[in-house]
């Protein structure tokens, strides 16, 4: 202390006379309103040679100076009291004369003739909030049937098979689109390797002297050639090579015959695999695409490119060499109804189990087939293309609405469909943000992908690539592939969170008919859950979203009395067709898709909590581990 003041003394050229001492202590209870300050002198400890000092030391009797000039007299005291109260009183009017004014100019203000702003309440952080029912409304009035008739046409093709010339137009029409809305826009480039047949040879097999070389092919199968004993199995499920194996049927090394339907390629040939068969021949026996018709599909048990598991196929990045566990590793190969017959015809053995409920034969040990397959592994070049709508309180999470842009050929209702409502959703909710004034909290990012008829490739990819941050920011995917394929059925797959958003779009949403009844009451027929949910099969688009990303998801069809369309994986999957299958009625029941894919979107990006079903997602789970637990129980018994 004694260094400072001497530093002090010489930068003002004096001894500091006095310094203040505050000292603020803390009582027993937390009182803090004890303050005491002292003023003290160095000339209080020694006595100075300064004046000050000096008088002091020879005047320590005294009174201090504020005593000795107003002592404590009663004429004193009573003389301060009536200054205090006359203070005190003046204050008073002071205050009271300021609140009166103040209360005069805010009534002028209210009888002014300018009406008050109405009080709207607005959310904690938020953006002003737009009524859900002007929302429905808005998206209701943006979308129409003509809209979707121009978008048809501007998104058909013949061939736009993943990374050819023609899916790589339909991405720039896409991204066009999506700049023409004033959405920011970006493409994911993948080199992704899938197999194609080949190119100078051909896929064959060969049966009792006759030689068939079918177009159609399954991609990812293994590659050779087997010989065999063909077996007729049905549709391949698992029940069904268990009715086989209850005969004491020897499946090893056969040529399993089966039917296109009930589950996937990649399922079939799984199966079939299981049972130690060399090859399998897959067919479909619906009359409606004729003797002639060529199926196309891929067998790999999973999705994505099967050749870089877990890691995004981008620029041609080298990744340890380690394949998908989903390739098979027996023949597989489309032929058309017609080989099928020929074959079928001339089958001996025992006849089907009555529980496939047919009378073909199962085929015998002299039943030989010669199968080859010679696809080819090739490179693509294939362009994911999104665009966003940013919301304006939670930027950074995101709803996905997904479509796929590929196909086998023109793919009018796998793709084309698809991609229209994509397009034209974007195109709505963009024009109610611009032009009306809706503000969605969180963001909507709208995808094209492309090699969805290879496994949801691209999907998948783009999964892989940015996995670490979707599954924090995503919070739910909704998928429009193959939305429609009929009119007189309505199926939903999805996660057990996404129920309660799921029912209120089925309350709210209305259906064509004159009648308009919801999509409830047209299709749910008293018990929704039962009548139009549906589990989520592997193959669909949304399947890796929730299974690899853990994100909630669910996916939508339009059918015809819950049949399956018969076109998809062919050549004919056409307008005509779809046309004949909706009664005409196709760009009706995509704006009610779209009325209903919007209404689940808006509604997780309006509200201030995300409507998530909890309650279902625990009652599901519980549910399935008592099931778990029953089986186990009944295991230990036996």
């Amino acid at each position: 202390m004694d260094q400072a003041r001497s530093t002090i003394s010489k930068i003002f050229n004096g001894e500091p006379h006095s310094y203040t001492r505050f000292n603020l202590t803390q009582n027993m209870e937390g009182d803090n309103s004890q303050v005491e300050m002292k003023l003290s002198s160095d000339m209080d400890e020694e006595a100075g040679e300064n004046g000050v000092g000096h008088h002091h030391s020879h005047n320590s009797d005294r009174k201090p100076y504020v005593a000795q000039k107003f002592g404590r007299s009663p004429k004193n005291i009573c003389f301060m009291a009536a200054a205090t109260l006359l203070i005190f009183i003046i204050g008073y009017f002071i205050g009271y004369l300021v609140h009166q004014k103040k209360q005069v100019e805010a009534a002028s203000c209210v009888s002014s003739s300018t009406p008050p702003k109405e009080y709207v309440p607005d959310e904690t952080g938020a953006a002003p909030l737009m009524d859900w029912d002007d929302v429905k409304k808005l998206l209701s009035q943006k979308l129409s049937a003509s809209n979707f008739e121009t978008a048809f046409s501007e998104f058909s093709s013949v061939n736009h098979r993943a990374g050819s010339p023609g899916d790589e137009t339909l991405a720039n029409k896409v991204a066009k689109k999506f700049k023409e809305y004033g959405m920011n826009f970006w493409t994911d480039e993948h080199y992704i390797k899938v197999q194609d047949p080949p190119v100078s040879g051909f896929n064959k097999f060969v049966f009792k002297g006759q030689e068939e070389r079918p177009d159609g092919f399954l991609s990812y199968s293994a590659n050779g050639k087997v010989m065999g004993a063909i077996m007729y199995a049905h549709y391949g499920r698992e029940t069904d090579f268990m009715l086989l194996r209850d005969r004491n049927i020897n499946l090893t090394g056969r040529v399993m015959l089966v039917k296109a339907g009930q589950i996937s390629f990649a399922e079939k040939v799984a199966n079939a695999a299981k049972m130690n068969a060399s090859a399998v021949l897959i067919y479909s026996d619906d009359n409606a695409i004729g003797d002639t018709t060529q199926l196309f599909g891929h067998v790999h048990l999973g999705s994505g490119d099967p050749y870089t598991p877990g890691f995004p196929s981008v620029n041609h990045t080298q990744f340890p060499p380690v394949q998908s566990s989903g390739l098979p590793k027996i023949l597989a190969q489309t032929i058309t109804a017609g080989m099928a017959t020929r074959i079928l015809t001339k089958l001996g053995g025992q006849t089907e189990p009555q529980e496939w409920g047919g009378s073909n034969k199962l085929g015998e040990e002299s039943d030989v087939i010669t199968v080859e397959v010679n696809n080819v592994l090739v490179e693509k070049r294939i362009n994911n293309v999104f665009g966003v709508i940013k919301g304006f309180v939670d930027e950074d999470r995101y709803l996905v609405i997904g479509a796929q842009r590929d196909a086998w050929g023109p793919g009018f209702a796998t793709s084309t469909v698809g991609t229209s409502v994509l397009v034209e959703l974007a195109r709505s909710i963009s024009d109610m943000v611009k032009n009306d004034e809706f503000k969605p909290r969180r963001s909507i990012v709208f995808a094209s992908w492309s090699a969805g008829e290879y496994g949801s490739v691209g999907a998948t990819e783009w999964l892989e690539g940015y996995l670490s941050s979707l599954s924090m920011k995503a919070f739910s995917y909704i998928n429009l592939d193959g939305v429609v394929s009929g009119r007189n059925g309505f199926k939903v797959a999805g996660s057990p969170l996404m129920y309660s958003v799921i029912e209120g779009a089925l309350t709210e949403v209305k259906t064509q008919s004159s009648s308009g009844l919801s999509l409830l009451n047209q299709y749910g027929k008293g018990n929704w859950e039962l009548n139009v949910m549906e589990p989520l099969k592997m193959e669909n688009a949304a399947y890796p979203f929730l299974a690899f990303s853990g994100i909630p998801s669910v996916s939508f069809r339009f059918t015809s009395d819950n049949a399956e369309y018969p076109y998809f994986g062919t050549l004919l999957d056409t307008r005509e067709k779809l046309n004949s299958a909706t009664s005409h009625q196709v760009p009706q029941m995509a704006e009610i898709a779209a009325q209903f894919a919007g209404h689940m979107a808006l509604r997780l990006v309006h509200d201030h909590l995300l409507e998530m079903d909890l309650t279902k997602y625990d009652r599901i789970i519980r549910s399935h581990v008592a099931q778990i637990n029953g089986k186990v129980m009944a295991v230990q018994k036996s």
